[in-house]
């Protein structure tokens, strides 16, 4: 069984540096992250925006993520908002500092339709900066909007930070 990163904030960035300049880059990493984390890349966004505790994602409004209402579907949202919240999170802490999603909540405001854009800014908790010496729970927050700008949906991803376990 693989082991997983010690660094992979630090993984992301240097990635991203690599492959976001070139032609279909975004996409190559978008895809890269899909390929560590198979059911985040089922919902096919594409980052456009990382920097350290920053992610941007974009999902384009198809078939393949709307629901009977002919809008996108709300857990194609949550992904999204996951998608952007990881990264952004991932990149913002130290090395050795484990993260995993125990809980997510969110707000649907109005129906999702047309490209969609999921932006996430992510902070680093006061303990996980210093020195971390027990586990915590850190919210994210992320909101979806549309191409009018308007917000379709406010997400709040509830994430257990870990020590480093070396």
């Amino acid at each position: 069984m693989p082991r997983a990163n010690p660094s992979p904030g630090r993984q992301l960035l240097v990635n991203w540096q690599r492959l976001q300049a070139l032609p279909f880059g975004k996409r190559l990493f978008s895809w890269a992250v899909g390929r560590t984390a198979p059911y985040t890349g089922s919902v096919g966004g594409v980052y456009t925006d990382v920097r350290p505790g920053y992610a941007r994602v974009e999902l384009t409004d198809r078939r393949a993520v709307r629901n009977h209402l002919a809008s996108v579907h709300a857990v194609a949202l949550v992904n999204l908002a996951e998608m952007a919240s990881g990264v952004a999170l991932m990149t913002a802490l130290p090395p050795g500092v484990r993260g995993i999603v125990t809980g997510l909540s969110i707000e649907y405001r109005k129906k999702a339709r047309g490209r969609l854009v999921c932006a996430c800014a992510a902070d680093v908790p006061p303990a996980v900066a210093t020195t971390m010496t027990d586990s915590l729970t850190h919210d994210v927050h992320a909101d979806i909007t549309d191409e009018a700008g308007d917000v379709v949906a406010a997400a709040t991803v509830h994430w257990r930070l870990s020590p480093p376990s070396f």
